[in-house]
């Protein structure tokens, strides 16, 4: 009969154990999928104040960059894809695009020095070339994040875990190799530059 009770015993602390751990790697799945959110929030808020300030640089600029209608076109396409970008490779691909479309302004902008002594507009090119740092701080968060998190949800015994919690793995914030080839940029009076 005392043996009975030993073994007894020893299921039962097998159990509590096994649940506790359970809880703990529930826990910490947990933990990294809201990590993830939060450091895509990051992004989110960031990409939405860059956003902001491109009405404001295209209207400072338009009046003295007349003859450059193709490349404020161009910022002002490539923010409406950015902003209607769904997906997290899909915000990718469209920040790359904006990054390079406001790369061109700037150059662009090179040609006129009353717009470069302009206050407003090197006001919002600081701006925005801040903003574009934090963004990628963010994003290299944000990838540590993930792969932090879709290593963990791919090892043994975590994985058995995430599936039953239906987790899948998570897309980082990064462009394919095509994707990174140089933008050139088309002047007024026939020269050319490449963007990267």
């Amino acid at each position: 009969m005392g043996l009975n009770i030993i073994e007894g015993l020893a299921f039962f602390l097998f159990v509590i154990g096994a649940f506790v751990y359970t809880v703990i790697l529930y826990n910490g799945l947990v933990r990294l999928r809201n990590e993830n959110d939060r450091a895509w929030a990051n992004i989110d808020v960031l990409l939405k104040q860059r956003h902001d300030e491109i009405p404001n640089l295209v209207e400072t600029v338009k009046g003295y960059m007349q003859h450059e209608q193709q490349t404020l076109l161009a910022v002002t396409q490539a923010r409406a894809a950015s902003m209607n970008a769904a997906s997290i490779s899909q915000k990718a691909l469209a920040d790359l695009q904006l990054m390079s479309a406001l790369r061109g302004l700037f150059a662009v902008a090179e040609n006129y020095p009353q717009l470069k002594a302009n206050e407003n507009f090197l006001k919002l090119q600081n701006r925005i070339s801040e903003l574009e740092e934090r963004i990628a701080d963010r994003r290299e968060f944000f990838n540590d994040d993930v792969n932090t998190y879709n290593t963990r949800i791919a090892q043994i015994p975590d994985v058995f875990l995430a599936n039953f919690m239906g987790l899948k793995p998570r897309q980082m914030f990064q462009v394919s190799h095509n994707d990174r080839r140089q933008v050139e940029v088309k002047f007024a009076a026939g020269q050319s530059i490449s963007s990267s």
